[in-house]
């Protein structure tokens, strides 16, 4: 008989059947660049842990959510440790919530996703990811340009100015031929590092170089310029916001680097 009763008092409160994480794109910022899958997967949310770059009219999308969680990331600031991140994701599913970690751009482009899906399925838990538009895709439509061109390149590539160790360190001899054509995401604060190596490796100095600076916002800024005057560009420009370099690549409107030239004298 006290059997019985203990087992049924141990059944009043039982544990909540975990619930599932959705690692989902919020792409470059511009709302109306959400894909119709994020945007369910949003308005589904229990728990909604976003990126610091999320704009807040993309957060306030996610109307049923008992929960929204900041975990901004900026260079040289503000910084949410990881194992913080992947805590709070693992800690509200596991609680029978439906959480959207929200990312900006593309969830699988340097948003370290494989951390925290490793976190995920060490807590057995389900999850999904819902890509988005990176901000190289947005940044390269600003200016009229593609990421390849036939008679041009036939390989691009998709760089970080940084790593954990610091500024990050690639195939600079490869990228200094002509004609290559790179995105460089965190690059703004690499730009005298990136520079060097690169005429360190053979680069020519004329050639072009595009910062895009809040690809598809309101206050979206193209600074276009070339090898030699990349860092003074940055310097003088002093973008705040976050920033795509385009190495190889200026706007196709030639106009528009005329009013940047201004803007920036």
């Amino acid at each position: 008989m006290l059997a019985q009763l203990f087992k049924s008092s141990r059944n009043v409160h039982p544990a909540p059947t975990p619930g599932k994480v959705r690692f989902v794109g919020a792409g470059p910022g511009d709302p109306d660049l959400l894909t119709l899958k994020a945007l369910d997967a949003l308005q589904a949310a229990d728990v909604v842990i976003h990126d610091g770059l999320v704009p807040n009219q993309i957060v306030l999308l996610a109307r049923k959510a008992v929960k929204i969680i900041p975990v901004g990331k900026k260079g040289f600031g503000h910084h949410t440790p990881q194992e913080e991140i992947n805590a709070r994701i693992v800690e509200n599913a596991l609680q029978g919530h439906t959480v959207v970690r929200l990312k900006g751009g593309d969830p699988t482009v340097f948003a370290r996703l494989d951390e925290e899906i490793e976190a995920v399925e060490a807590a057995d838990l389900t999850y999904d990811i819902v890509p988005g538009i990176t901000a190289a895709s947005a940044s390269l439509s600003a200016i009229g340009q593609s990421l390849t061109k036939r008679g041009r390149n036939a390989s691009a590539r998709i760089l970080t100015g940084h790593d954990m160790k610091g500024f990050a360190d690639h195939d600079w001899r490869a990228l200094a031929q002509s004609g290559e054509v790179a995105a460089i995401y965190m690059g703004k604060r690499a730009a005298r590092f990136i520079q060097g190596r690169l005429l360190m490796h053979g680069a020519a100095p004329d050639t072009p170089v595009t910062l895009v600076e809040n690809a598809s916002r309101a206050d979206q800024r193209i600074l276009a310029t070339t090898l030699t005057q990349l860092p003074d560009l940055v310097d003088q420009a002093d973008p705040k916001g976050p920033a795509l370099m385009l190495w190889g690549l200026s706007p196709r409107d030639a106009a528009a680097q005329d009013i940047l030239v201004q803007e920036l004298a």
